[in-house]
């Protein structure tokens, strides 16, 4: 199981950024792709969680209304989309997977839970700076 992040750089504050995580290794039906970040001396933080099979979306509080996901089931890639990003928005953004119900077993996963603990394959994150 891979994955793997894209599309970080250097913006400025009310900038857009569209991130990409690519996963191979496992079947894409039913999979839960979450999006974590962490900056400097703080705790990791869940951002977004997109589950492939019923296209449940969860976004966390502190991006709410300035992220969007999707994917490219075909390319097996999931994106996020940032806008009017903020210089507090500036860290390494994670993407994670975990297998979901009904493809794999176990209950279904609900993206609102978005614990980190949850998710067992992680990419090596991508950095994201926005100058104020």
């Amino acid at each position: 199981v891979q994955l793997v992040e894209s599309g970080g750089g250097l913006v400025q504050a009310g900038g857009s950024l569209r991130l990409a995580c690519e996963v191979s290794g496992f079947t894409f039906n039913d999979y839960a792709i979450a999006w974590f970040r962490q900056a400097p001396g703080k705790a990791r933080e869940g951002v977004s969680c997109f589950n492939t099979g019923d296209g449940a979306t969860y976004y966390g509080d502190s991006v709410q209304g300035r992220v969007t996901t999707s994917s490219d089931n075909a390319r097996k890639t999931v994106y996020l989309q940032l806008n009017n990003l903020k210089p507090e928005d500036t860290a390494v953004y994670y993407c994670a997977g975990r297998g979901n119900a009904p493809y794999y077993d176990g209950p279904y996963y609900r993206c609102s839970v978005l614990r980190e603990t949850d998710f067992h394959s992680w990419g090596q994150g991508t950095q994201v700076t926005v100058s104020s």
